[in-house]
């Protein structure tokens, strides 16, 4: 796995804000949200993201290299971009299943899957809460979780979970919305996310309203760089690094079993 240096790497980042409001992140409430918009959640997000989430999460396989033979486990797969594109690079011999508690979100992965004519390869998507997932210990070489992590109920039982059927010396990686460590960058991009997205969301998608300022206030209130690596060494993991994309806009954490 490439190493990222040093220089990589933004400055710490501390806890959320505790004088800001917290996000209501009930299971149930999250998985209606994401029932509404799955038609247009794939939409959405290319182009709310210029497509830049296309690249994170392409850059996030090549920095992870799977190996043909491990097998691979997406949690929080939403529609399966990350899945879809493991079981591509991975080929149809390889294990490869995305696991999500909203079925609606993983009826469009089923679809993607089809129309990208992996029906052959052992990828298989599954109706699974993160905090309790159905798979036995210490079985998938690589455990990922993209743009998924902030919306689970309890993150160190998710975090938990994930490291529980990783196996030893396999990776858990978590790809997440960060803060840009920027000055004027954060400006704008804290203006786009809390007045320009929640406002085109609503125009295109049932109840986006509600998902897509949601969102914002999820990302503001999650962990990022020395406060998420901190909440990876506490369930267990070891080696922990992360590695800024776009100025920061999203980062990349990875441990090791």
């Amino acid at each position: 796995m490439n190493q990222p240096q040093p220089s990589q790497l933004p400055p710490a980042k501390s806890q959320p804000d505790p004088s800001e409001s917290a996000v209501d992140k009930s299971t149930d409430r999250v998985r209606r949200m994401f029932a509404e918009i799955a038609p247009r959640y794939d939409f959405l997000n290319h182009f709310l993201s210029l497509n830049i989430d296309r690249y994170w999460r392409a850059r996030t396989l090549s920095i992870l290299d799977p190996k043909p033979g491990d097998p691979f486990l997406d949690v929080c797969t939403g529609t399966g971009d990350l899945a879809l594109a493991a079981s591509k690079r991975l080929r149809e011999g390889t294990e490869v299943i995305g696991s999500d508690f909203c079925g609606e979100m993983l009826h469009f992965a089923r679809k993607k899957q089809r129309k990208m004519n992996l029906d052959r390869h052992r990828l298989a998507f599954l109706e699974a809460d993160t905090t309790s997932l159905p798979f036995q210990d210490n079985w998938f070489q690589t455990v990922s979780v993209a743009f998924g992590l902030r919306n689970v109920v309890d993150t160190l039982q998710g975090l938990r979970e994930m490291v529980r059927v990783c196996r030893p010396g396999g990776t858990v990686a978590v790809l997440e919305f960060s803060q840009p460590t920027l000055p004027i960058l954060k400006q704008l991009y804290g203006f786009y996310f809390r007045r320009i997205l929640p406002g085109i969301g609503n125009k295109v998608a049932k109840n986006s309203k509600e998902a897509y300022a949601y969102l914002p206030a999820s990302v503001s209130q999650f962990p990022s760089g020395e406060a998420m690596a901190d909440l990876m060494r506490q369930v267990g993991l070891e080696q922990v690094r992360y590695v800024p994309m776009t100025f920061g806009v999203a980062t990349l954490y990875l441990g090791q079993k």
